[in-house]
């Protein structure tokens, strides 16, 4: 056989071989699901943001958000295995040890949950402990029954006698200067300010000595012995999303979440960014050396002892089995912030 001959049955081959090659079909991507707690926002979007820039897809994910709200039950369905991963909270998945529910905490978005208590700012209102001279608290009841009771622990002057149903409107608090309401960071003090004409003063809980983690990950425990690198490459490719949705480039995101929430604004984006920034409602603490995501056990154990000390779990609750450490606080993404 002359040597072109063989050349020629050498490219052949090698044709076909690169052919078969490239009609592969692409690994396949493992499909995931992520359920909010709450309507699509700003305080999701770095969950939106691994899904608009390719991040989850990175990491051989397929993801989809599931927006909650007034209707959704996503922790429900996280329980009935429906969901793989849920925006759960530490005060959850410690009752859910309590009741033998197999939950667990595997990330920690927001190092600062941004619960606040807010007042009008000409009546003499100007530390946290001041609160207690207003004449009206307007809160919902599961404040009442958590934040309210650390408060009367903490601080003295507050009281039962303080507390109103918070409905989600503002119009009471707008229309009563004696008195303070419940809020999230993000979210009220806009609100007040666009419908009043005047900024409330902000008292955030976090800063103020009840601090737990929130916006949490949580997934069912057995899916975290079984499969902890679908868990690893899930919050490490999260976490990715919320520097790049922080610091990047982030209009597909957010128009993800006009898309689930047509409700949803750009002015109410910008400033709940800008305050998630203000405030280092995602870094802060350890989170600042350690990332996005952190947890540590002494953390836990403080707002635990809270927890504790307030009478609303007892001290023989095992709640190490709320959280695992393991898959955070290694610097993941760090170099994305700018």
């Amino acid at each position: 056989m002359s040597n072109a001959l063989t050349s020629k049955t050498f490219l052949a081959a090698f044709g076909l071989l690169a052919t078969g090659l490239a009609a592969q079909p692409a690994a396949a991507l493992d499909e995931v699901t992520y359920g909010t707690n709450w309507l699509a926002q700003a305080e999701h979007g770095g969950f939106y943001q691994a899904v608009a820039d390719g991040t989850y897809e990175k990491y051989g994910l397929k993801v989809k958000v599931i927006q909650g709200g007034p209707q959704a039950a996503n922790r429900s369905l996280l329980i009935a295995g429906k969901v793989d991963f849920y925006m759960g909270s530490p005060l959850g998945e410690f009752d859910a040890v309590k009741e033998g529910i197999p939950l667990i905490d595997v990330a920690a978005i927001f190092q600062k949950d941004p619960q606040i208590l807010m007042s009008h700012p000409d009546q003499g209102v100007e530390k946290f402990g001041d609160l207690a001279k207003l004449e009206t608290l307007f809160m919902g009841k599961d404040g009442y029954t958590t934040y309210f009771e650390w408060m009367k622990k903490n601080y003295p002057g507050f009281k039962d006698e303080q507390y109103k149903p918070y409905t989600f409107n503002p119009a009471p608090f707008i229309a009563d200067k004696k008195s303070g309401q419940q809020g999230y960071l993000t979210s009220e003090p806009f609100e007040v300010e666009k419908q009043a004409g005047w900024k409330p003063k902000v008292f955030l809980l976090a800063d103020n000595g009840y601090n737990p983690y929130s916006t949490m990950i949580t997934a069912k425990t057995d899916l975290v012995e079984k499969n902890p690198d679908l868990v690893q490459r899930f919050v490490d490719a999260s976490i990715e999303g919320w520097y790049n949705y922080l610091y990047g480039d982030n209009k597909a995101a957010n128009a993800l979440i006009k898309t689930d929430n047509p409700e949803m604004t750009d002015e109410q984006i910008a400033y709940s960014i800008e305050k998630m920034k203000e405030y280092g409602i995602l870094i802060s603490g350890e989170a600042e050396t350690k990332g996005i995501g952190c947890m540590t056990d002494e953390r836990e154990k403080k707002f635990f002892d809270d927890m504790v000390a307030i009478g609303l779990h007892t001290a023989d609750l095992d709640y190490k089995k709320s959280y695992t450490t393991k898959f955070v606080c290694k610097g993941l993404g760090m170099a994305l912030k700018k």
